[in-house]
C-alpha cells in the first residue's frame, strides 16, 4: 500500500495541542490520512478540503474531532489543515469556506513551484 505524505500545518499542530490530543491519536490520524488521502466529504464552497471524522479517548466519532484536510494530486502532500473539536464548533463558516478556497486555489500550485526551485538550487550546488 502507497502511503502519501502528509504535512501538518502549524495552525493544526496548535488545534491538536489545545485540544488535548494524545501522540497516539495524532499518529492514528495521520497514518489513516496517509493511507487513504481521498477519505471524508468535501466540504462545499472550500475549493476540495475535506473534513474527516475521528473518535477521540471515548468521545466516539459522532462527538470526537474534525479534521480538515486537502489533497489536490499525488505529487503534492495531504495537508492537515485545521482540527475542530466537535464540543465547540460543528460546521465551518462561510467566511472560512471562501478563505479557504481562496488559499486552496494556488496552495498545490505553489507547493510544486517551491519543490521545482528547491531541486534547482540543489543541482545548482553539485
Amino acid at each position: 500500500m502507497t502511503m502519501q505524505t502528509v504535512i501538518q500545518t502549524p495552525t493544526f499542530l496548535a488545534d491538536a495541542k489545545a485540544a488535548g490530543l494524545e501522540d497516539g491519536e495524532l499518529a492514528d490520524m495521520v497514518a489513516t490520512i496517509a493511507a487513504n488521502p481521498q477519505i471524508g466529504d468535501i466540504i462545499p464552497g472550500t475549493g476540495g478540503a475535506r473534513k474527516v471524522r475521528f473518535g477521540g479517548k471515548g468521545k466516539g466519532k459522532s462527538g470526537a474531532y474534525r479534521v480538515i484536510t486537502y489533497y489536490a494530486a499525488e505529487d503534492v502532500p495531504v495537508f492537515l489543515l485545521a482540527l475542530v473539536d466537535k464540543g465547540q464548533r460543528a460546521d465551518i463558516s462561510q467566511a472560512d469556506r471562501n478563505a479557504l478556497r481562496q488559499i486552496l486555489g494556488t496552495l498545490a500550485d505553489e507547493y510544486r513551484e517551491g519543490v521545482r526551485k528547491k531541486l534547482r538550487t540543489t543541482k545548482a550546488r553539485r
